[in-house]
């Protein structure tokens, strides 16, 4: 059978997480193909919340194989404490269900180091990163001096790649003025953290292809979002990994000839965490409507950093944008929920620049952050939608806001969540 391919349409915490969970009640493998524990995916199963950052949110489901690709970038450290805590919550996550490439790449305390020193450099003009070292481990990834997961089948071969990892940054920081890294204390928990996953380590993209002749439905998972990717994003204000289609190919190792399904995941309105340009971003009241109060944890504050999350109107260009960059088969729009209570609704058909409008992202970080969005006005309702699973029984302002989304990024709305909890989908 072939695979599915799942991507963030917008810079980020989109909801990826509960639609993975949902399309992996039909997939029997899921696999992460870029990021780190950087990401944050909540799923509620009834009263339980589970709060996912490296494993696959389809680990929640018993049938299902799941994969961390080459492309992910792995916390030895922080993946054995998310195995522990899924473990004590009665989830199964033996090397039977749990996959890592030996290709992935690893964290190290040097990295979480470098990105600390690397943000408080650069002032007012952060990323915004999650401090979690994944931008310093992608760029040893391709200064080719990283450590790759499969050197922990060899505690002494990766103790020493961990050591000299640490001492080289040590002059970086010595350099910048921040005390060194102890090399021995440490590497020491980490070390530890690899003994114990050696058992789940194997060739993926080996494993993955075999799946796949045997007939298996490979779901892959993203992280992060399109306007995140470090190609096809807001650069610099990205992050370091490739969160659009084409990356799943190559942070998984298979070839597209598979695919035969690319959803999008969006929210009905729009939100961001750290630096970078908004231009449909909000202040005020209406901001705060739309982020919540915190005390739930549907409300947009981060999974991973608890940061509140900047939050605006639908951007349709983003959307577009991310549609044609992926190839969408269809989207999935989240928090339809949210806008329940709004007297009018406000959608950005267009960026205006220096005069001029487009309805694509421009090329240049100066010309966006000149962006004035071009608004097309909707109306609201104010029916509570949460307890509704028939499309026809949405009020009709709901429909016509689903369905002028389909026609500005040309591709089919299929469902909406009305809410966090795993039933609350409505197909379209």
């Amino acid at each position: 059978m072939p695979a599915t391919v799942l991507v963030g349409a917008q810079w980020g915490d989109e909801g990826k997480g509960r639609v993975a969970d949902w399309l992996a009640a039909e997939s029997d493998v899921v696999a992460r193909y870029a990021g780190g524990d950087n990401a944050g995916h909540t799923v509620a199963v009834g009263e339980k919340v589970y709060k996912l950052h490296l494993v696959p949110s389809g680990i929640l489901h018993e049938r299902v194989t799941c994969v961390l690709g080459n492309g992910t970038v792995i916390n030895p450290v922080n993946l054995i404490n998310e195995i522990e805590h899924l473990i004590a919550e009665g989830v199964n996550v033996t090397p039977e269900r749990l996959v890592i490439s030996t290709k992935a790449h690893i964290i190290t305390p040097a990295h979480i180091a470098l990105d600390r020193a690397s943000e408080k450099a650069r002032g007012k003009d952060a990323i915004g990163t999650t401090l979690r070292g994944i931008g310093p481990a992608y760029l040893d990834k391709t200064g080719r001096k990283g450590i790759r997961a499969g050197q922990m089948a060899s505690v002494e071969d990766f103790a020493n790649s961990l050591y000299a990892s640490i001492e080289e940054a040590n002059v970086t920081l010595e350099r910048q003025g921040i005390e060194r890294l102890d090399p021995q204390a440490t590497a020491l928990a980490y070390i530890e953290a690899a003994e114990r996953l050696k058992p789940y380590l194997r060739d993926t993209s080996v494993y993955i292809n075999r799946r796949l002749k045997e007939g298996a439905r490979v779901l892959c998972e993203g992280a992060q979002g399109t306007l995140l990717d470090v190609d096809h994003g807001d650069y610099p204000y990205v992050t370091s990994s490739s969160p659009t289609a084409g990356g799943a190919l190559t942070g998984l190792g298979f070839g597209p000839c598979h695919v035969d399904r690319v959803v999008g995941v969006a929210k009905g309105f729009s939100t961001r965490v750290g630096g970078g340009p908004m231009p449909t971003e909000l202040t005020g009241e209406l901001a705060d409507r739309l982020r919540g109060t915190g005390e739930h944890f549907w409300d947009e504050f981060g999974t991973t950093t608890g940061r509140p999350r900047r939050c605006g109107w639908l951007d349709a260009v983003v959307l577009r944008y991310a549609a044609q960059v992926s190839g969408f088969t269809e989207l999935v729009l989240t928090k339809l929920d949210v806008l329940s209570g709004f007297e009018e609704l406000k959608i950005a058909v267009a960026y205006r620049i220096d005069g001029r409008e487009t309805e694509f992202p421009p090329s240049t970080m100066g010309e966006l952050e000149r962006a004035e969005p071009v608004y097309e006005t909707l109306p609201g309702w104010s029916m509570d939608i949460s307890g509704i699973r028939n499309a026809a029984d949405l009020p009709e302002a709901a429909r016509v806001y689903i369905e002028r989304v389909a026609q500005m990024c040309e591709t089919p709305v299929r469902t909406v969540s009305v809410g966090p909890e795993r039933d609350q989908l409505v197909f379209c």
